[in-house]
């Protein structure tokens, strides 16, 4: 259970209610981080919807930015995003076993040379963002265009923040999220 009560939809005004219902219903199994941001209107209002705008608008393909999740969650170690991505990222074509052990990049015979930079720079962005260097950038513009760093570098570090924010409230994994993991072999 987490450190604070949840919020359910119905105590929210109608606009409010209708993000965090969207959120729940169309984003994935978070209805229990959901139910804790609630506490915060303008959290619930933008960042919410913000992601739900990123996803809807497909700049950056899926199976980068989960990869980026899940390596920063991993570093992290934030059990709840990583149980939650990782059915996300084996829909993208890593097994469980390979998502497990995906700090292992550089031999990882999962990984193509863009997974592999994916990686790399998702680890430096968040460890190290202040000494990325310029040679790791231009390998992952060679992939990416401007707009996609940009939402890579976003989605990265605002995972980080998410990590953070799960587990110092002790937001549990819903069972939804759960089921999703054993399903996918995780």
């Amino acid at each position: 259970m987490a450190r604070v009560r949840d919020i359910p939809s119905s105590e929210l005004p109608p606009d409010l209610a209708a993000i965090y219902e969207r959120f729940a219903a169309d984003y994935g199994p978070f209805r229990n981080q959901v139910a804790v941001f609630a506490h915060v209107p303008a959290a619930l209002r933008h960042l919410m919807a913000m992601l739900m705008e990123l996803r809807e608008a497909k700049t950056l393909p899926k199976r980068y930015l989960e990869i980026a999740i899940i390596v920063v969650s991993k570093l992290n170690e934030c059990h709840y995003c990583v149980a939650h991505h990782t059915p996300f990222l084996t829909v993208e074509g890593i097994s469980p076993a390979g998502i497990d052990r995906i700090l292992d990049y550089r031999d990882h015979p999962e990984l193509d040379e863009v997974d592999r930079v994916v990686v790399e720079w998702a680890i430096a962005a968040w460890e190290t963002p202040n000494r990325i260097r310029d040679a790791l950038y231009q390998r992952l513009r060679a992939h990416f265009s401007e707009a996609q760093v940009v939402e890579l570098a976003l989605r990265t570090t605002l995972c980080g923040f998410f990590n953070r924010f799960n587990d110092a409230l002790q937001i549990e994994e819903e069972q939804e999220a759960q089921a999703r993991l054993a399903a996918a072999g995780g």
